[in-house]
């Protein structure tokens, strides 16, 4: 797509409180985790496939991490060395070293007691990196298989967020408005627009051609055997006047 738009998931029960080396706090935990579906995000579910988000880790994209998404709750980031990013046979795994700062010391305590519990990220769908389909039970599922972090957020509400982008990249897919598909994902009847067929174009091909119309024959199946001498067009309307009388 190439107006991206940021969107954000959420993780449950992925946050954990880990030891420095230095005696101070880390926290981490998995961002996403890959074939796991997600619940339903408003008439679709999703599905992270293996790798999508590689591309971002090894190039060493300047991902942040900040609680709750926030700029004010910067925690760590990836080009001062204080966020470090792994992508395993599980899914993104996030560790931060906690600040000595409000938002740092406050995280640790929540983290600590459990409080605190979910993981997000945020991203950009690269272009051509997602795909829709229907799952076994015949509900829709977008799987994002090409990803570019923004972020990643220890989060307290594991609610889900916007989902107008996903649906724009399905109204895209299947060239229909992006009204209709909002429409169709609130009365949950997104399969609807799925298995709607797509009628193939009617292709005439004017040098084609078929008997003259006193000499062709028919079997009284209103099909004519090739014959040179009459274009496709004139044979329609010849038909088309037989069967007019």
């Amino acid at each position: 797509m190439s107006d991206r738009q940021l969107e954000r998931r959420y993780q449950p029960g992925t946050v954990e409180l880990r030891a420095a080396a230095d005696g101070g706090q880390r926290l981490g935990g998995y961002a996403l985790k890959w074939n796991t579906l997600s619940r339903n995000l408003g008439g679709f579910v999703e599905t992270i496939a293996p790798g999508a988000c590689t591309k971002s880790v090894t190039d060493q994209l300047d991902v942040l991490c900040r609680f709750q998404h926030r700029d004010e709750f910067l925690l760590g980031r990836v080009a001062a060395g204080t966020l470090r990013l792994k992508v395993d046979d599980t899914g993104l795994d996030y560790d931060c070293d906690l600040p000595d700062t409000t938002t740092g010391r406050d995280c640790g305590v929540l983290a600590g007691r459990k409080d605190l519990r979910f993981s997000s990220f945020a991203f950009y769908t690269l272009d051509g990196g997602d795909e829709w389909e229907m799952t076994e039970q015949g509900f829709p599922l977008r799987t994002l298989r090409a990803i570019q972090l923004h972020d990643v957020a220890p989060v307290v509400d594991p609610a889900y967020l916007d989902t107008t982008t996903g649906l724009r990249s399905l109204a895209e897919l299947r060239g229909a408005d992006l009204a209709e598909v909002q429409a169709l994902a609130k009365a949950n009847r997104l399969a609807e627009l799925l298995t709607r067929s797509t009628p193939a174009p009617t292709v005439v091909d004017l040098g084609a051609t078929t008997p003259p119309a006193e000499g062709r024959k028919d079997d009284g199946s209103g099909q004519v055997d090739n014959h040179p001498g009459m274009s496709l067009l004139d044979a329609r309307r010849a038909l088309l006047a037989r069967s007019a009388g």
